[in-house]
This record gives structure tokens, sequence and C-alpha cells, in this order.
């Protein structure tokens, strides 16, 4: 009898939510663009289909998946910001909770070797348990989750759909998850245009893109503009927040005030800036490259402890370069916004 409840609940399901086998079709692959490395994470085993990409962008925007229905994962991440937070140094997340780190912007991540500034999650489908079930950001449990996604019949339908089977289980929860983080692939900035020769640099630009070249493309690598590392760039201990970065993941002393490399994919619009937030605007973050760091601290990233000389002027053209990586096809796609 529960068998055949079962079979009823799903047939009516195809019905009410409009199933369609097409949905089920592979619609994307990733193909990363020319000149990009692979990616290390590349979906052989979680293809992207329509009804999954859709199921994980609800599941993004669903503040249900916190104990108290109040924080969604695009409370810390929005869209329009590079999916990053601007309205606070460090993340806010349940009962007005702070965290001890500004929220990281999601772009490219199917690159990423690590994720979160310490690097304490090292695959893309396991990295949303975090934020679910820290105490200061969504408080929950997975089993919470999962229990609040089976008892949803709304849910259980679009998982079926999507995954030919009604019960939720972690392994789809968080596959449906990554099929729509894993697409948040910026690649078509001011920057990217202009490698193809689609458009053209002012002399401003130019000018920043030597003196980035020379001074921040070690770490910041192109075309990513990362580079999978953990590096420590001086910046004075917060003592509000005690963080000593990679350190917590290792117990190796020699990673303290360790933290890994974010892209600057989008930098104009993912302030505040550094791993605890403390500078708002780019010009702050190069005055202190090139005038605060102490480049004799023994600890400081080999990368830097040659002084950076720029002059006001210099400075000017590194942040007209830098804007360059806005990719406002990426931050307004509406196929990345609130389902509707």
């Amino acid at each position: 009898m529960t068998k055949l409840l079962t079979l009823i609940f799903i047939i009516s399901s195809l019905f009410i939510f409009g199933f369609n086998y097409n949905d089920r079709t592979v619609i994307s692959k990733i193909t990363p663009p020319k000149n990009w490395p692979k990616p290390n994470y590349n979906f052989e085993n979680n293809p992207i289909t329509e009804a999954g990409f859709k199921l994980g962008r609800k599941l993004f925007y669903d503040p249900g998946l916190s104990r108290n229905n109040t924080i969604s994962c695009a409370h810390c991440h929005l869209q329009y910001t590079g999916f990053a937070h601007v309205d606070h140094r460090v993340s806010h997340g349940i009962d007005g909770k702070k965290g001890t780190r500004n929220a990281p912007a999601l772009i490219n991540l199917i690159w990423n070797t690590s994720f979160h500034w310490d690097g304490g999650v090292n695959h893309i489908e396991l990295q949303p348990i975090n934020p679910i079930e820290h105490p200061a950001e969504m408080d929950n449990s997975l089993i919470n989750v999962l229990n609040y996604l089976n008892s949803s019949e709304t849910y259980t339908a679009l998982f079926f759909e999507a995954f030919n089977d009604s019960i939720v289980s972690s392994s789809s929860f968080l596959k449906a998850l990554t099929q729509f983080t894993g697409s948040l692939i910026s690649s078509n900035s001011k920057y990217d245009q202009y490698l193809k020769k689609d458009r053209s640099f002012t002399q401003q630009e130019e000018n920043g893109l030597k003196l980035f070249k020379k001074n921040c493309n070690n770490c910041h690598t192109a075309p990513l503009f990362n580079s999978n590392r953990f590096e420590n760039n001086g910046i004075p201990i917060d003592t509000l927040f005690n963080d000593l970065g990679r350190y917590k993941i290792t117990n190796n002393p020699l990673d303290s005030l360790k933290f890994r490399v974010p892209t600057l994919r989008n930098i104009e619009f993912t302030f505040p800036y550094m791993h605890d937030g403390r500078y708002k605007t780019l010009r702050q973050v190069i005055d202190y490259y090139t005038e605060d760091i102490n480049i004799k601290n023994p600890q400081l990233s080999p990368q830097l402890r040659k002084k950076i000389v720029l002059s006001s002027n210099e400075k000017k053209d590194l942040i007209a370069f830098l804007k360059t990586l806005t990719d406002k096809d990426f931050l307004y796609n509406k196929r990345f916004s609130f389902p509707r």
C-alpha cells in the first residue's frame, strides 16, 4: 500500500510540476574558455541538466536550509556583488550572529582546489556543509536539511525530475547545489574581450595592465586571477577575531596567518577586501601593499618581499585595469538570479 501511494504521488507530481524528460538532458559540460586551464571539477559524475541547475538555484536562494528559515546561501553571496557580501566587514548569519571572515566571492569555483579562506574543504560538492552547520551562519545540520527537503512535496518532485529519485539524499542535495554554483563562471569582462581583440583598452588601462603584470600577477595569476595557494600578505592579526588562517587546518606553524589567494575577477564589486574585510576600497588595498606592508616580516610571502613603488597616477592606472575585470554579463545574468 505504501509503495502504491508513493507511486501515485510521483505520478501526480509530474503533472503538477510539468515534468519533461528533456529537463534531464545534459545542457552543459562546462567547456573552459580558450587558453584557460582544465577545471579541477569536471561534472563527469554530476552532469548539468536543466532540472538539476534550476533545483540547485532554488536551493541556493532558499532560507529553509537554515535552522530558523532566515538565512539562505544568497544571504551572504549576492549576485550583483560577484556573489560576495558588501554590507558587512564579516559575514552575518542566523540571529544576527557575526562570523570572523569576509564572505568570499563565488566565481569560477570549479577551478579551485580548495574552498574557504583557510582551505578547510577540498571539494566543491562538500563545501556547502560548512556554512549550513556553522553556528554563526545557518546553524543547521545536514540531517535536518534532508528532513526538510524530504517533507516537501515540491522538493521531492523536483529531485525526482533532476535525479530520477524522489528521496533526497545528501549526495543528490550537494550535487544539485554544485550544478548551480559550479556554473557561476565569469569570463566575459572587458579584459577578456580585449584579449580576443573585441575591445580596446584606454591608455590608462594599458598602463595598469603592465603594472599588474609586474607587481601582482605572481599571486593573482591570469586568467583566473588567483593561484590556489595560501599566502601570508603581512596584514597584522585582528585581535577581535584572532584568526590564524591556514594554521587552524594544518596545525603547521609555517601556515600561521596564511589565507587563500582570492580571485580578482569582479574585484570592483566584491568589497570589502582581505579575509577580514578590513579595507573598503581598492585604493586602500594598493596603499597597503605599497606603503604599509613590512617587507622585513620573516613570515611574509616571498612574492611580497620586494617593495612595490607606485606613484599616485600609477595607482590610478592599476585600479583602472582592475576594473576591466568586471563582467557585467555575469553580475546581471538573470539565469543566476532569484528564481521567479
